[in-house]
This record gives structure tokens, sequence and C-alpha cells, in this order.
């Protein structure tokens, strides 16, 4: 139980800092949200077009987020970790489109240019989500729950059939024996 509370706890905050991500300066001062998702997935790659909130690279980690939260919900180590690549995949993604468009990624010592903390709280929030699925044991698997109940008694007639008595011959039946077949 400590172990999924551990878990659901790293969960929360790998989810809170995956969408928080977007809104901090990427790369040059650039924010997470304002590329466009499709540009990953484009042959013109990463431009300097505005985009959408939802059409950002908010939409995945929102995502993510979501798939956090029913794995905190269901217990699911798988669910969490999914939603931990989800996060480094897109990050990872962006990282090899950015390095496209650029030529070259830098890290900047002020701030200003270069890799900025988005980038790295979006890998803080994917390390910190496959951290919650280690840590987490998750539900008990369906065997392992039937074998820790207790087996069932096993039937038991209601009442017992009477012990004879060789000394006391059974009383005769009021009712005719059954005819008998004589072939």
């Amino acid at each position: 139980m400590i172990r999924n509370v551990l878990g659901s706890f790293l969960g929360l905050i790998g989810a809170t800092a995956a969408v928080w991500s977007p809104f901090r300066a990427w790369y040059d001062g650039r924010h997470g949200r304002d590329y466009r998702i499709e540009e990953l997935f484009s042959s013109s790659g990463i431009t300097d077009d505005k985009a959408a909130l939802l059409g950002s690279l908010l939409l995945p980690f929102l995502f993510a987020a979501v798939l956090a939260l029913v794995a905190i919900v269901l217990r699911s180590r798988l669910l969490m970790a999914l939603s931990g690549v989800v996060v480094l995949g897109f990050a990872v993604l962006w990282m090899v489109r950015q390095g496209q468009a650029a030529g070259s990624l830098s890290v900047g010592g002020d701030g200003s240019a270069g890799l900025g903390d988005g980038l790295a709280n979006a890998f803080g929030a994917g390390a910190l989500l496959i951290l919650a699925a280690a840590v987490m044991s998750g539900r008990p698997r369906r065997r392992d729950r039937v074998a820790r109940e207790p087996a069932p008694e096993p039937y038991r007639e209601p009442h017992p059939e009477p012990v004879e008595d060789p000394d006391r011959p059974p009383a005769p039946s009021a009712w005719p024996p059954p005819p008998q077949d004589h072939s």
C-alpha cells in the first residue's frame, strides 16, 4: 500500500510537471505551447508559426497526464509507464525536429539562448512517471487474489444416511418393487 501511495504521489508530480513544461521556454526563449504538434510529423519541420493552445505540445503532455491519473485510479503500472514514455517520446521527437531545423542544438548558459528549462521539465516529468511506475506495486493479479482466499467448504448432505444396524433389518417399503427387465 505504501508503494502505491508513493508511486501515486510521484505520478502526480510527474503529470503536473508534464503539463507545466509547455508553458516554459524550450529553445531560444520560445515556449513549448508555441510549437505546433503537426510540425513534429510534417516534412516542413519546425517553423516560426504560432500554435493554438490545444494544437501545441501541450496536447500530448495533457494526454499523458490524463493517462497518469487513470493509472493512479486503476493502480496500473503499465499505464503509468506508458504516460512516461509518451512524455519522453514527444520531448525526444521535438529535440530531433528542432535539431534538424536549427542545424544543431545548444545549451544556453544565460537562459535565453539554447535549450530551456521547459524541455528539462518535460524530461524530468517523463523520468518521474517511469519512476512512479517502477515504485508502484500495482493491483494484485487475479491468481494472487484467488490463492489468498480460503478454499470453499466441500458440499455435505444436510442429513447423513442413517447407519444400518445389522441386528435390525430395514422396514419394508410401502411401495411395490420396480418391475424387472427379463431380457
